[in-house]
């Protein structure tokens, strides 16, 4: 919204929440969401074409075009539990709608939903409007944190779905001339409804299936000597493959891959696809499988045991440039690391405290065995191994000769992300491991 604000001078928005606190960060200098430009953006336009506000029913009533951009979270209870998408915030967004608004409205799905959700709008809409007429459309997003305003600015494609009616197809036209002020009209693809819901499920399980099929070969990589940088680099130049995603690492996270794809396998059952929904739940196993292999190769290494072992912890937001912690890989190895007893000393950039506890599930930090840190030289003082788990760029220039000096002998280094220098750490005296890369001390143990 504050990139549409940016571009589109002339479009008023207004971005409402029932989250009084939330609203205050967005019309503070202290925003609730680390994205690299927007704070420049939303100060930019925040006053003038962009606005904060509880104010809901003044919103909607005023409103022309409403986004729904409201939290879509696996089930955690009932039917469908652990993957099916749970949609009580959408519905009540709907209802909440139908029983405000005075004139017609234009109505966007911007959460990722299941397909035919639309048709579950429109009918309680229907049924709780006052004889307003209502018009919906999906446009999914598929920004990616940490690069999300290039993104929306330079977008690969912008996919908006629609009733293919007379009614339908002029209220996507509606929203394709929002966008056609900075996206090229051949960018932006139009389809009928199910074909914008699904394609946004399907774009995910995509990406999320090639991480996990190269983290799948970064183990046989490792049991092997192969390097998995020179095998990506030499299936990624084949133009069929491409070199896109093609990273190995400690495994995915963030809000959309996990919960997408689970969200694709119920859908598939709930067909009877059965044998669909298996194939895309690997991928799901197979990134779970890459954040414990990862714990488990440090306890192998650090003799078999790392209770009462202080571990330094480089990054906890699931990838760089955000303070997005949701399904972070971190928070698997965090905890697989305290089960074995270790005492962690976490340090990321952007993450704040709280959020760290929240995710470990930590309600008295005194008594629990981590130290949140100011610095990774502070983390690492005094530490038996540190773990690069978040791929932010100052962590490949740190002193890594002074952090050796600083830790318990022998000092380990377990590169998450591959993207330090392995061989350079080992010159200065560390036992460094990454993702997918050869063992120099190869001890004949496969960790699997």
């Amino acid at each position: 919204m504050a990139v549409i604000a940016h571009k589109c001078p002339n479009i008023q928005i207004t971005i409402v929440d029932i989250n009084d606190e939330k609203i205050k960060a967005w019309n503070s200098d202290n925003l609730p969401v680390y994205e690299p430009g927007l704070k420049e953006i939303v100060e930019e336009c925040r006053g003038k074409n962009l606005f904060f506000s509880t104010d809901m029913d003044s919103a909607i009533q005023e409103a022309d075009i409403i986004f729904i951009s409201v939290n879509t979270p696996t089930k955690t209870y009932g039917y469908g539990a652990g993957k099916s998408a749970d949609l009580r915030f959408v519905e009540s967004c709907a209802r909440r709608i139908g029983e405000v608004a005075q004139s017609d409205k234009i109505i966007v799905e911007k959460s990722t939903l299941p397909v035919r959700t639309a048709e579950s709008i429109r009918d309680i809409l229907e049924v709780t409007s006052n004889n307003c007429q209502f018009q919906v459309l999906s446009n999914p997003e598929f920004l990616a944190e940490g690069t999300a305003i290039q993104d929306l600015e330079n977008p690969d494609r912008v996919l908006i779905g629609g009733e293919q009616t007379p009614e339908g197809l002029q209220a996507i036209e509606t929203l394709v001339s929002v966008y056609a002020h900075w996206v090229p009209r051949e960018k932006i693809i139009t389809t009928n409804l199910w074909s914008s819901e699904l394609s946004k499920l399907t774009a995910n399980a995509f990406l999320a299936q090639r991480i996990s099929s190269i983290n799948a070969i970064s183990s046989l990589c490792e049991a092997t000597d192969a390097d998995i940088t020179e095998v990506a680099k030499a299936i990624g130049s084949d133009t069929r493959i491409g070199n896109r995603f093609l990273n190995s690492s400690v495994g995915f996270g963030g809000s959309c891959f996990q919960k997408d794809i689970l969200n694709l396998v119920y859908l598939c059952e709930s067909y009877g696809l059965n044998e669909v929904a298996r194939y895309w739940e690997q991928v799901v196993l197979m990134n779970d499988h890459q954040k414990h292999r990862f714990s488990r190769k440090m306890v192998s290494t650090l003799f078999n045991t790392i209770a009462d072992k202080k571990i330094a912890i480089f990054g906890f937001a699931f990838k760089k440039d955000t303070n997005d912690t949701r399904e972070s890989p971190a928070i698997a190895v965090c905890q697989d690391l305290l089960d074995e007893q270790a005492e962690l000393a976490i340090y990321d950039p952007k993450v704040q405290a709280h959020q760290i506890y929240k995710d470990l599930n930590i309600s008295d930090p005194e008594a629990e065995a981590i130290t949140l840190c100011n610095d990774p030289y502070e983390a690492a003082k005094d530490a038996h191994a540190i773990a690069i788990l978040t791929e932010w760029d100052a962590f490949k220039d740190l002193d890594y000769a002074k952090i050796y000096a600083s830790m318990k002998k022998p000092a380990f280094l377990f590169d998450g992300r591959n993207i330090v220098d392995l061989e350079g750490l080992r010159a200065i005296g560390f036992d460094a491991f990454g993702i997918g890369k050869p063992n120099p001390k190869r001890n004949n143990m496969i960790v699997s």
